[in-house]
């Protein structure tokens, strides 16, 4: 329990005092009282503990091998501090906890994902009102960004609010306004902010239709499941107009939002401590605590059949009830991590698509469906022309089918598995024959949830090892050796401790910069010495120009000086820092960046291929012809990085200047699209955007940018749709082009193809260097998908839709090669 871990931590560090007060008389017989500061520096264990206030001043700190309790509330309900990740490491986090839980039940942490040493690590507020967490190397890893002065204090109110007030009482932080995965009484939920389940994945979020959701945010989909994407808001019992976007527990047990959804505690009434969780199942669900025992119980829940939840299972896992729920894995297919269901399972095969259909068989799954993500859907047909369909498709891994109506559903992705005894259909994996049917189809695991068992690590493991005993004792051997030792090996080692030691050498915070993240922070000294005074230069754009540098490790990178930012210190370190944990193939990688005063540097991965335009534009008698195929990939690349921003990313990011100087190409010619990184941000509740100037290149950008209407994604699906067309004819058509010996614009030439497709036949736009040595299926897909994204906005396909498009002639084995 937590009021006893003080009296045995003060027992135990009185012991361990006694031989340093003999050496303080040892000293004092000596009249080496000129040594007493250096050895009192030495000195790290206080003589007692105290119970901790429920406020403390500027100047305030605590190190978590002094202590775990920073602050405790008036009424000791809630208490914060540092808080273990779990048995076996070292590693803390600055938590609030309730006191009196028998799991002292975290409700909000300031460092999550980012654990502090357990020794070492310090929470201060200093002496400009800023309240910081330390990590045992001095770095900071999190701060409340608060300078109101030496009068500032923190407080732990009894609601469970960490506040900071100024000096004229004035509130200007509060833990209630950054919730993590857990709601207090009165804290508001808002457009603002959202709850994030311990795993990461499910998100209680208000969407952009004003309706409080859930969303699973995986590694490989997104997608809603409560309330019910089947039906509209009106059908779900909501209402979308609401502009409020509040969501909020009252002290009587009844949880109200904005959008018109009500959950009221089994347990209504007053005097009840409460709280409303995100699970690490992603469930969410209100709980009351037992006053007499500490225990919790679940009084309301959003999600009444857990295999609704989205993602539970993981990639191919399917989620079933049997007394309870449990997670399977269908035939063919094993737990990827036997410890980890958000893993999902993952094949025991391979799936060639040149294999004769004769290979394959399906295996029935009764009352099974994959939710989602339908690879076609076709209603009055019988079960052999589903089965067909599948079969007929590389990309068909299962369907399902309901003979009642005779509607199948073949699925190109495996996510959202449910069995239900009531649901009226099957589904049908697609299996090799020679793959047995006795692999994991018959083994059944439980479904077990510790978010224990996943902690991020800022060093090495070694360092947050459970070693606090240890380091106790270190200080009992240490001055004991000191009475034994010689005076002048004492003044000597006191000395160096006093004048070396106090600072870590540059050369070693820099290390644990690089080891703690690859993405950093850079000097604009380090980015000179990199690129030796910005001397070889590697191309010039309208934000600015790109060198080539190499850091100190040897890595060869590009460093882009940016001329025309109109962010500020703060709102560019936040805009690239985000950016910088985006991570795709089709993505150049940001490895960090520079600011400092007037100087913006963005520090990218080096591409050897430099960019797309210098192979389609260039000289004709010297540049490098691409092959169709190499087209190809190129054109899939940029469609699958640009799907990528707009639709995965949690933090959707619109482009806003598509262009081949804008999409590179590695050494085995993969796209790779740049220049993303100081687009436009968006939250995935804004339907779009607004812009102080116009961003983008003439020829490139949508017609909306001229007609001043509101921006969003679409605009990069046009610049695709012109790219699209360049990678075909391998001219710069966005400028205008010439068709038998007719110069036309470029509003003309479009027109033109869309006649050339209406007639059918040769497609004579082709880049007439490849010698007719295409693909004339790929070619004609790709001038469709290119002359839809040249629609009026609302008629454009998604970038998604666009990567389904291509992938359909992405079929290697069934499309030669073309040189």
């Amino acid at each position: 329990m937590i009021e006893g871990a003080p009296r045995a931590t003060q027992t135990r560090e009185l012991v361990l005092f006694l031989p340093v007060l003999t050496l303080l008389i040892r000293m004092a017989a000596n009249n080496h009282w000129f040594l007493y500061p250096i050895f009192l520096s030495f000195l790290s264990v206080p003589l007692c503990s105290r119970a901790s206030p429920w406020q403390a001043g500027t100047g305030t700190s605590l190190r978590v091998d002094h202590g775990k309790i920073f602050l405790v509330s008036p009424d000791t309900t809630f208490s914060c501090g540092f808080y273990s990740s779990g048995e076996g490491t070292n590693a803390y986090y600055f938590s609030i906890w309730f006191t009196h839980a028998t799991d002292t039940t975290v409700v909000w942490t300031a460092n999550c994902g980012s654990p502090v040493n357990g020794h070492g690590s310090t929470i201060s507020l200093n002496r400009e009102g800023n309240l910081l967490l330390t990590d045992v190397n001095g770095s900071t890893v999190w701060e409340s960004k608060t300078k109101w002065g030496k009068h500032t204090t923190v407080a732990l109110l009894n609601s469970g609010n960490l506040v900071i007030r100024a000096s004229n009482d004035q509130v200007v932080w509060q833990s209630f306004d950054s919730p993590t995965d857990t709601l207090l009484p009165s804290q508001n939920l808002t457009r603002e902010t959202k709850l994030v389940s311990p795993s990461g994945y499910h998100i209680l979020y208000f969407d952009n239709d004003n309706v409080l959701r859930l969303l699973y945010n995986g590694p490989d989909i997104t997608s809603i499941y409560w309330p019910s994407p089947d039906y509209n808001a009106l059908q779900n019992g909501r209402t979308r107009f609401n502009s409020s976007k509040n969501a909020v527990l009252d002290d009587e047990g009844i949880f109200r939002s904005s959008d018109g959804f009500k959950m009221t505690a089994s347990d209504s009434g007053s005097g009840i401590k409460r709280r409303i969780t995100i699970d690490y199942d992603g469930n969410l669900r209100m709980y009351s605590l037992n006053a007499a025992n500490g225990n919790w119980t679940v009084i309301g829940e959003a999600v009444l059949q857990m295999c609704y939840v989205h993602g539970l299972c993981g990639k191919n896992g399917i989620c079933e009830y049997s007394q309870g729920f449990r997670c399977n894995c269908p035939p063919g297919y094993e737990m990827t991590d036997p410890k980890n269901w958000n893993k999902g399972c993952r094949p025991t095969f391979r799936i060639n698509c040149g294999q004769p259909r004769e290979d394959f068989t399906f295996v029935k799954i009764p009352h099974g469906d994959f939710y989602g993500f339908d690879l076609t859907s076709n209603r009055s047909i019988s079960f052999e022309e589903c089965m067909q369909i599948c079969l007929d498709s590389c990309l068909c891994l299962s369907f399902t089918y309901k003979a009642g109506e005779g509607l199948c559903y073949t699925k190109d992705r495996l996510y959202n598995g449910q069995v239900y005894p009531y649901f009226p259909g099957d589904n049908y994996i697609k299996l090799p024959k020679k793959v047995t049917s006795t692999s994991s189809a018959s083994r059944n695991f439980s479904l077990t949830c510790n978010p224990k068992n996943d902690k991020v690590m800022l060093v090495s493991k070694d360092a947050y090892m459970k070693n606090s005993d240890n380091i106790k004792w270190i200080y009992f051997y240490v001055f004991a050796a000191i009475l034994g030792a010689v005076e002048l090996l004492f003044i000597i080692t006191g000395w160096y401790f006093l004048f070396k030691m106090h600072n870590i050498p540059k050369s070693m915070e820099e290390g644990y910069k690089m080891i703690a993240s690859q993405f950093r922070r850079f000097t604009y000294r380090e980015l000179v010495e990199a690129t030796g005074k910005f001397k070889e230069e590697l191309g010039k754009g309208g934000s600015g120009t790109v060198y080539r540098g190499i850091l100190g490790d040897k890595k060869i990178v590009a460093i882009k000086k940016l001329t025309d930012v109109r962010q500020g210190e703060e709102e560019f370190w936040a805009e690239v820092t985000l950016i910088g944990r985006i991570n795709h193939i089709n993505l150049v990688r940001m490895w960090g960046f520079c600011s400092e005063g007037k100087h913006r540097l963005l520090v990218y991965e080096y591409v050897e291929n430099e960019s797309l335009d210098k192979y389609l534009f260039s000289d004709r008698r010297t540049a490098t012809l691409l092959t169709w195929s190499q087209r190809f990939k190129i054109a899939l690349g940029t469609a699958r990085g640009l799907a990528y921003l707009h639709h995965e990313c949690l933090e959707w990011v619109v482009h806003c200047d598509v262009k081949p100087e804008n999409i590179l190409l590695t050494r085995d010619f993969e796209a790779k699209i740049a220049d993303f990184g100081l687009s436009k941000l968006s939250k995935r509740d804004s339907p779009s955007f607004s812009f102080t100037h116009m961003r983008g290149t003439m020829g490139y950008m949508a017609p909306e940018w001229a007609l001043n209407l509101p921006i969003n994604a679409k605009v990069d699906v046009y610049s695709y749709g012109v790219v699209l067309l360049e990678i075909v004819t391998g001219n710069r058509v966005s400028s205008g082009t010439i068709i038998d010996d007719e110069e036309m614009d470029f509003m003309q030439f479009v027109q033109e193809v869309k006649q050339m497709l209406a007639r059918g036949g040769d497609l004579d736009i082709v880049d007439s260097r490849i010698k007719g040595h295409f693909n004339h299926e790929q070619a004609t897909a790709m001038v469709k998908i290119a002359v839809s994204c040249l629609e009026e906005r609302s008629k454009r396909p998604t970038m998604d839709q666009i990567v389904k498009d291509l992938m359909v002639y992405n079929d290697e084995d069934n499309h030669p090669a073309y040189f």
